[in-house]
């Protein structure tokens, strides 16, 4: 694939993406909320690190490349 079209379509799902989070965000929601991912909340300190969704969300994407990259 050509390198201007791959940076059209990352353009592209980074706006499709933009517009779930504006328009409909319980689409996303569960983003930082499954079992696994650190959450610690004190007194004037907050701390997040998405750990488990961040890996299924590199699966996800994996996988989709994998099936719209193939020659």
């Amino acid at each position: 694939m050509h390198p201007g079209k791959i940076i059209i379509l990352i353009g592209l799902m980074t706006a499709l993406a933009g517009a779930a989070l504006l328009w409909a965000p319980w689409l996303l929601s569960w983003f930082g909320h499954l079992p696994g991912d650190i959450r610690i909340d004190r007194d004037g300190f907050s701390f997040r690190f998405p750990v488990v969704s961040m890996l299924l969300a590199s699966i996800v994407l994996t996988v989709l490349m994998n099936l719209f990259m193939r020659r």
